[in-house]
């Protein structure tokens, strides 16, 4: 049976690079009908924190990488240190009193590099050689009692029964180093896969300033956890056909490790808003309700178990096909849950620095004369008031809009009217007209 594993550091959040490993090791398993397992590789006690973990784990299962077994290396120290001495009983390793860059203590136990030509068919890249005399020996336990990462990971592996180690081409230089250590362990050696490196679109390596930000800050942003496993995806891969937008379940039928890229895939957020933008509107506007509460409850725009969801459900449809993050709602609805509305300084300037009192008075008197007030009355009382002024409807469009939700953008005038409903577009249009805005 095929077993994967992920294996983060908790020295900090789960990113993008480490959720596509992460990715990649779950997919392959749901498409061989493998295992998933975890593993804390948490040795380095003065830099591995409990809300580092926490986080990886939720950030986990928001994105559905569901695990079959879940290991602390933190707990396994014996283990590593039994490992360490049957190498040393057995001559192939040694013991150290001092070495340089070890932590003061007792004694350091260091692996035998001897020199071979290592030959490594990898899943990605091919074929890759390794010359070990170019690599020193390796220190396997250090001074201070804990386990070197190589040491630690050829032994977790093993005893763990993993079949492939799918992981960054950053870890390729560790390769041949595991693969002694394989060797003089007696243990089968996994297959490997190197993924390719993820880079920022204005080129180079990912760092906080160029999108390497955690997957919980993906999810504060507004981003569904489906869209954004479709964008990691793609980082490397492809369904074909040029598709870009794929369920997991037909994703997981098509995977083939052996189809992952070996070029360096480019991080798009503009690609990820794109991504995002079209499960939104795939969503019905009863789950998108669902997601959003939490939000407006947030904002203090509703309370979560009183409000009218009936309204709140039709505001979501007018603004359902301009999303791209959940945010997007929550930001440009503000009119309609507020008294009044932020303005934006740049639309007041262009739009409403002259007098429109005449115009706004003559809007107002239209809505207070509709019996039937709906979207389409609203209109032909505009245009009617537009053709009264000698004026095209368009002209007055821009003003009356700004007025009311202090955004040069938004849904269409009317239905925007509609919802906002009679009484708080007249309140607002008086106070332009009465000049009680700043």
């Amino acid at each position: 049976m095929v077993r994967v594993r992920f294996a983060p550091s908790p020295t900090g959040f789960l990113h993008i690079g480490g959720a596509r490993t992460a990715l990649f090791n779950w997919f392959y398993a749901q498409a061989q009908g493998g295992k998933f397992i975890l593993r804390i590789e948490d040795t380095d006690a003065a830099r591995s924190r409990p809300e580092y973990v926490d986080e990886i784990l939720l950030s986990l299962k928001w994105l559905g990488f569901n695990w079959d077994e879940i290991y602390y290396q933190s707990q396994r120290f014996d283990i590593y240190r039994r490992y360490a001495q049957q190498l040393v009983s057995e001559g192939k390793a040694y013991v150290a009193e001092k070495l340089p860059d070890q932590p003061a203590g007792g004694q350091a136990i260091i692996l035998k590099m001897l020199p071979q030509q290592v030959k490594l068919n990898d899943l990605i890249r091919g074929q890759i050689e390794f010359d070990t005399a170019v690599i020193k020996d390796q220190v396997l336990i250090k001074s201070d009692g804990t386990p070197t990462y190589n040491f630690a990971c050829v032994i977790d592996d093993a005893l763990m029964q993993i079949t492939h180690v799918i992981r960054g081409d950053d870890h390729i230089s560790n390769t041949p180093k595991q693969i002694v250590l394989y060797q003089a362990l007696g243990f089968a050696v996994p297959e490997f896969a190197h993924l390719p490196l993820i880079l920022a679109k204005a080129g180079g390596r990912l760092s906080k300033r160029k999108g390497a930000t955690a997957i919980s800050e993906y999810r504060q942003m507004g981003y569904l956890s489906e869209a954004l496993v479709n964008f990691l995806l793609l980082l490397g891969w492809s369904p074909g056909a040029d598709r870009e937008i794929i369920g997991l379940k037909e994703a997981i039928g098509l995977f083939d490790i052996r189809k992952v890229n070996k070029t360096a895939a480019v991080l798009d957020l503009d690609k990820l808003d794109w991504i995002n933008s079209q499960y939104l509107r795939a969503m019905s506007p009863q789950d998108l309700l669902t997601v959003l509460v939490p939000l407006l409850a947030e904002k203090g725009y509703i309370e979560k178990e009183k409000f009218d969801s009936n309204y709140v459900l039709s505001l979501i449809q007018l603004f359902q096909s301009r999303m791209s993050t959940l945010h997007d709602f929550v930001e440009r609805s503000d009119f309609f849950f507020v008294d009044q509305p932020a303005m934006d300084p740049a639309a007041q300037e262009k739009f409403l620095s002259g007098d429109h009192s005449r115009e706004f008075s003559l809007f107002i008197r239209r809505l207070e004369g509709l019996a039937d007030f709906s979207p389409a009355t609203i209109e032909a009382g505009f245009r009617e008031m537009a053709q009264e002024l000698g004026m095209e409807a368009k002209q007055l469009v821009h003003p009356v809009r700004v007025a009311l939700t202090g955004k040069t953008v938004g849904p269409g005038l009317f239905e925007l009217v509609y919802y906002l409903g009679k009484e708080r577009t007249k309140q607002r249009l008086i106070r332009w007209v009465k000049r009680e805005v700043a």
